[in-house]
């Protein structure tokens, strides 16, 4: 069976399993005890007796962000021709290696030389392999590995657009939909909680909620009206770990409206208008305008003018002035009598 190199892997979840590089002293073997391990490869006597392993590595871990002052130890490598001799040694080759990752030849430990930053790249993609001390020849063929970069919470949850608008029908059913906000964060989202978003509401209520898990904002207060009130400003707030003490926080704004409908009835700010008009008036003469106000807004408070039938009211006609929402009443005959006229209003809109 072919020569293997094994792995041991050590998980980094704090600062005790970070420690040092430590140098260690090599033998060295004479050229005859040399030659006779060679033989005894040759003839396989040393694979013979070899236990296999029961156990299968593929990635280290290395704790992002690390601050020590000594280099982090990330792992060890060992091939199981290692007899403690100080005969084999251990190389590295791949991403970052020199400049980020070291090993030590005689031992296998490979240290990292710097903080790293998941966020700017998650995993390391090395190869390593042992060789003999005296000949540089490979022990065993060469074996690729990773070295993941082991997530921290150093990324609060960010809203990617913002400050928000939105809008919503007044007098809008408790529950009613307005928006929905998502925001991101960077950290792992398969390591833990860092990622994990839980959304609140800081400013805004009672009038709107948000839930938790999605971030949707729906109607919590009941007749909201908006000729009382028309605008809301309502924050939200983004909070990782599953929104736990210690979790880092995002905020955001909505700006949320609330859309006009057509609840109010026209008003006339008095009940009877006396209108008068000499009795030589031509056909077609103003005898006078009314006016009526609406609390609605847009077409909603558009409004048209009629006169109501009735005594006289076949001698007048009304014109509706849609930039002045006023009621010009006329003459339609020559004959002109003063009447006292009551007017109504038809919606345009309803």
């Amino acid at each position: 069976m072919g020569n293997c190199l094994l792995l041991f892997l050590w998980c980094l979840l704090d600062k005790s399993f970070v420690s040092p590089l430590h140098s260690s002293s090599q033998s060295r073997m004479g050229k005859e005890q040399h030659r006779n391990m060679m033989a005894h490869r040759k003839h396989g006597m040393m694979g013979v007796h070899r236990v296999k392993r029961g156990w299968v590595w593929n990635q280290f871990f290395v704790l992002e962000e690390y601050m020590g002052s000594d280099p982090q130890y990330v792992g060890k490598l060992h091939s199981d021709l290692d007899k403690g001799d100080s005969m084999v040694k251990y190389t590295l080759s791949g991403e970052g290696v020199g400049s980020i990752f070291t090993i030590e030849p005689s031992t296998g430990d490979i240290h990292a030389l710097r903080s790293l930053d998941r966020e700017e790249k998650p995993y390391y993609t090395l190869r390593a392999q042992a060789v003999d001390v005296l000949t540089d020849r490979p022990l065993e063929p060469e074996s690729e590995f990773i070295i993941k970069v082991q997530d921290i919470n150093d990324n609060e949850p960010r809203f990617l657009e913002g400050p928000y608008s939105a809008s919503v029908p007044e007098m809008s059913p408790v529950g009613t939909y307005v928006t929905q906000i998502t925001a991101t964060d960077a950290d792992d989202p398969t390591y833990g909680n860092s990622a994990r978003i839980v959304y609140s509401i800081l400013h805004g209520q009672p009038y709107f909620s948000v839930d938790p898990k999605t971030g949707i904002i729906r109607v919590a207060l009941p007749n909201m009206d908006r000729e009382v009130k028309e605008m809301y400003q309502v924050v939200i707030q983004a909070k990782d770990m599953g929104g736990q003490l210690g979790g880092l926080a995002g905020t955001t704004t909505i700006n949320i409206t609330l859309r006009d409908v057509n609840d109010n009835p026209a008003r006339f700010s008095k009940s009877i208008f006396h209108l008068r008009v000499p009795e030589s008036s031509p056909v077609g003469s103003s005898v006078g305008r009314v006016k009526a106000h609406d609390l609605d807004s847009g077409k909603n408070a558009e409004v048209e003018y009629s006169i109501v039938p009735g005594d006289g009211g076949s001698m007048f006609d009304i014109y509706s002035n849609k930039n002045t929402q006023e009621g010009t009443k006329i003459f339609t005959f020559i004959h002109l009598y003063i009447h006292m006229l009551i007017f109504y209003i038809i919606y345009k809109y309803i």
